[in-house]
């Protein structure tokens, strides 16, 4: 760099430079200042990458003399704390990144990464949890329930909730100052078909060209198995020496083991082997991820009500069957159906109170009878 050179300015210098992105020299401008008692000489812009020039340099002198501006240094410091202070701040989107990496196989990750990116991100992404207020998230609860389920704006709103708690644990951040409201749903009900359509239904899944698919909706109704497990259940996951379906994965987040009835044991004996390592796989041998098509035109020609979910309902009816049976109590009922919470499977209990109302009224009968006069009743028999 060269020496000083003066301008027309009092206290206003330049130095040639070589130029920054670009040929030949430019100035670089300089002021000179006195200020508490001490002489300052501070760098105000180049020429070309900072549009300096004498004039503006003056301006910049002026303002520095009256203390109405800071200096370049003091500027550059301020907005390396800022950016500081930004980097260190965990927004939810941060919390979000952070969450994954340490979560890299969790179930559920890609429906969760859809939620994000969809819902919270573009909305909280840019803010810490200690920015948001109620009124915030009760728009964007109320905005989501516009067009989706409740039951998907709760689980949107679980993942939100969710993250906040993580940056709490974590000790990254601090948490929300109020209770997130949660939709209200209604998860107790309990999807049934009739005895008459239970066998129209049967007869068509018989008939169903499709067997692949016909077993698996009988493996839903003989085992009560949801329907994730059945499309993830493999051949090696079937112990047909011991007896048990080992269930991979499960709603209740820990493997479980279920038994192999004849019933079930039957349809797999006789089942299609494809050489793919899933009992009921998909395209090319991988997992199968839907089934709507063909149980709906399944549905259709057997009359089941458009709003039965096939395989979810006839897992219902699975439990429905088992419960009104009075034969089968209300916790083997929830280990059959590996319901995480005995609450679950409470949904079912009135099936049972039906059997065992009807048991007890038969024996009211028996002894009402044997309380008559002897002139008055038949004799009881007693089957031996």
């Amino acid at each position: 760099m060269s020496k000083r050179e003066k301008t027309k300015y009092p206290g206003v210098f330049f130095r040639l430079s070589e130029r920054i992105g670009g040929n030949g020299p430019e100035k670089v401008y300089y002021i000179v200042f006195k200020k508490d008692g001490k002489v300052l000489e501070e760098k105000v812009g180049r020429q070309f990458v900072d549009d300096m020039t004498p004039a503006k340099a003056a301006g910049i002198r002026s303002e520095r003399i009256e203390g109405n501006r800071k200096s370049r240094k003091e500027i550059k410091a301020e907005r390396e704390a800022e950016r500081k202070a930004e980097d260190s701040k965990w927004t939810i989107s941060k919390l979000w990144m952070e969450y994954k990496a340490g979560n890299p196989a969790l179930k559920g990750m890609a429906t969760d990464e859809n939620r994000f990116n969809n819902h919270i991100g573009p909305v909280f992404g840019d803010k810490e949890p200690k920015e948001i207020d109620p009124l915030s998230v009760d728009r964007f609860r109320l905005k989501l329930l516009k067009k989706h389920s409740p039951g998907t704006v709760k689980n949107i709103l679980e993942l939100f909730r969710r993250l906040v708690n993580f940056g709490v644990k974590k000790n990254l951040s601090g948490g929300l100052s109020f209770v997130v409201t949660m939709p209200r749903l209604n998860n107790e009900k309990t999807e049934s078909l009739t005895p008459e359509q239970l066998e129209s239904l049967l007869s068509v899944i018989v008939e169903e060209p499709n067997q692949q698919v016909a077993n698996l909706m009988k493996m839903a109704l003989f085992t009560g198995m949801r329907r994730g497990e059945l499309f993830r259940l493999k051949w090696n996951d079937v112990d047909f020496e011991r007896g048990f379906i080992h269930i991979r994965e499960p709603k209740s987040g820990i493997d479980q083991k279920i038994p192999l009835n004849q019933s079930a044991r039957a349809i797999l004996d006789t089942h299609t082997r494809t050489g793919s390592p899933f009992v009921f796989p998909g395209r090319k041998g991988n997992q199968r991820v839907d089934v709507k098509k063909q149980v709906n035109r399944i549905k259709k020609k057997a009359g089941i009500p458009a709003d039965f979910r096939a395989l979810h309902g006839l897992r219902h009816v699975y439990a429905s069957i088992l419960a009104s049976s009075g034969e089968v109590d209300m916790y083997t009922i929830q280990k059959l159906m590996t319901h995480k919470s005995p609450q679950m499977t409470q949904r079912y209990a009135h099936l049972r109170d039906e059997t065992l109302h009807r048991a007890s009224n038969i024996a009211g009968e028996i002894i009402g009878e044997a309380m008559k006069q002897p002139g008055d009743k038949k004799p009881i028999e007693i089957k031996k």
